[in-house]
């Protein structure tokens, strides 16, 4: 071993010396127009645009550290981690754009090639094991595509077009809350032409789709191996694609739905390039320093170590602010919830509040997650059989998400059959990045940060709850497996942070461990987020909303709950 391993106990013991965002010198006022409870990225951008608007707001967050899932912490001395959430791409450029995250320190790496599948088999001839690499230049990806089958690699160029047109269909969507149902069909002829106007996106999102309406049809419902098996004949090009169908749901691709988790993947922007993802400088808490540096030249005060304890309803049953833990009162007009619906409904909300109709309706969302987070910091770059690197020096493929235990489909069906029986994979499918290969901020000179985000791994282990041993045991499984495809990662290895489903929950608020704060299922989308009834960020009790990834559109660190929950909050304060 190269050095000394860190892990669960020893990390407790280092201090994240750069990851304290404390409110400074600004003090806790008893009275705001709004408050934000969590200081995720969706919160700090519903507060920073409520400020805007003219609405003295405050975020009071749990942890020691802003972000919510977008964090970085420093587990290990020296190596800087994206702990939970680690790639952008979905953050809508409106909102990019608007809050001049840039000038607030904001600043992305670009990824070119974005993946690189490399293949567990002996190499022909004294040559490497084949591999898939993915990039932005089309050429390159057929010539990639061409090792295992011509007629793939003459369909992939077709195939990335019409997935861009359905994409791009979607965002008129995003950046609205849905449709206004009770709206447009009771009260007056005036309300109603008001509320039509929400089907405004729908029509553009029909136009933008056109012809392939049903084409959008299908990918939303369907399993994405009935359309990758139209497309494709190739194992590695079919089960890359459908790591993306997979990642963060507890689904296989042969599942009803998986479509449209790939198109929820794809469907970002990032410098003005369609589908790109990329590392951001510093980790994925720069996203969400850089939105709170927004929030606060706007007037936002922003706290940490503030944990609420319940959200504080008046006589007439609606919110008037919230109470902390330690007891100190904090009044408003409006209160919006950065939590999950579940921890919003059940921990915050005094449950005499809601109707026992309502309760029972939140305990049905399904939040279960097959996510484990392992942070790895190492002491050089992986050597990878199928793209040999020995002079430590990073390759064109250690920038990407690099996909181990994708030879085929049938492995991710196996790895997720044997999740949904209680048992961690044997064979996981890793995802691993290493954003240290073109962030130099983030590791030791020669050391790097490896993310590895592992799937499937259940939230109870045959029905009981996950010790440390069972931690550390499925930890040894996927370093087995990195192992085979490069030999010496274990003994680079100098420390390993592993967050199991029960983790994600205790120490990011992810109900059940699921990164989406909700399952992205046909179910739980669109007019059912969270439910169907609770599809506008409004909630039963007055004044109280929801402003987090468990609302229209979902998950990943996008923005759009918080933008949309802020418009909501105003319209609503317009009308009072």
């Amino acid at each position: 071993m190269a050095a000394a391993v860190w892990t669960a106990g020893a990390r407790r013991a280092v201090a994240s010396v750069r990851t304290v965002t404390r409110s400074g010198h600004t003090a806790l006022r008893a009275q705001y127009d709004a408050l934000v409870i969590g200081g995720g990225h969706n919160g700090l951008v519903a507060a920073a645009y409520l400020q805007k608007g003219g609405l003295q707001t405050a975020v009071l967050e749990r942890r020691h550290v802003l972000g919510g899932a977008a964090v970085s912490e420093e587990i290990f001395p020296g190596f800087r981690f994206s702990r939970c959430s680690y790639l952008l791409s979905l953050l809508r450029p409106h909102i990019y754009e608007d809050l001049e995250l840039k000038k607030h320190g904001l600043k992305v790496y670009m990824r070119d090639p974005h993946a690189f599948t490399p293949m567990l088999e002996e190499g022909v001839k004294g040559a490497p094991p084949r591999s898939l690499t993915l990039g932005s230049d089309l050429t390159m990806n057929q010539r990639e595509i061409g090792k295992f089958s011509q007629k793939d690699a003459k369909a992939f160029p077709d195939f990335v077009e019409h997935l861009e047109k359905l994409a791009a269909a979607i965002h008129p969507l995003l950046d609205a809350p849905p449709v206004d149902i009770p709206g447009i069909t009771a009260g007056s002829l005036r309300k109603r032409m008001g509320a039509a106007k929400t089907l405004m996106p729908v029509v553009k999102c029909g136009l933008k789709l056109g012809r392939h309406i049903p084409d959008f049809y299908e990918i939303i419902t369907a399993p994405i191996m009935k359309i990758l098996n139209r497309w494709f004949e190739s194992e590695p090009l079919r089960a890359t694609l459908a790591t993306d169908a997979v990642i963060g749901a507890m689904t296989s691709p042969s599942n009803p739905g998986s479509g449209y988790v790939l198109l929820h993947h794809v469907m970002g922007e990032l410098e003005k390039e369609k589908g790109a993802w990329g590392y951001v400088e510093g980790g994925m808490g720069g996203v969400s320093q850089a939105i709170a540096s927004a929030a606060r030249s706007y007037g936002v005060d922003i706290f940490t170590e503030k944990d609420v304890g319940q959200v504080l309803v008046g006589s007439d049953g609606a919110a008037k602010g919230v109470v902390l833990k330690d007891g100190t009162e904090i009044h408003s007009k409006v209160v919006l919830s950065n939590a999950t619906p579940y921890v919003t409904f059940k921990d915050l909300t005094p449950q005499a509040a809601l109707s026992p109709e309502f309760i029972k309706a939140v305990d049905q969302i399904d939040y279960t997650s097959p996510v484990t987070k392992i942070n790895v910091a190492v002491d050089r770059l992986p050597n990878f059989l199928a793209a040999p690197t020995p002079d430590g020096k990073p390759g064109p493929h250690h920038q990407c998400s690099i996909h181990l235990n994708c030879e085929t489909v049938e492995v991710l069906e196996t790895a997720y059959k044997e999740a949904m029986n209680g048992r961690p994979s044997v064979r996981p499918m890793l995802e691993m990045t290493i954003p240290s290969v073109l962030d130099p901020t983030l590791a030791p000179p020669g050391g790097h940060v490896v993310s590895l985000f592992t799937q499937f791994t259940p939230y109870h282990i045959e029905g009981r709850t996950w010790t440390d041993q069972d931690r550390e045991a499925f930890a040894d499984t996927a370093f087995d497996w990195v192992e085979k495809y490069a030999p010496g990662f274990k003994k680079s290895v100098v420390g390993r942070d592993i967050l199991a489903p029960p983790d994600l929950e205790k120490i990011f608020g992810l109900t059940g461990g699921n990164i989406f704060h909700g399952s992205m299922s046909l179910d739980q989308l669109y007019l059912a987020r969270p439910l169907p009834f609770l599809s506008d960020y409004r909630s039963p009790v007055k004044g109280l909303y929801l402003c987090g990834s468990g609302c229209h559109p979902g998950g990943g660190v996008m923005g759009s709950p918080g933008w949309n929950a802020a418009l909501t909050v105003m319209g609503d304060l317009k009308q009072r």
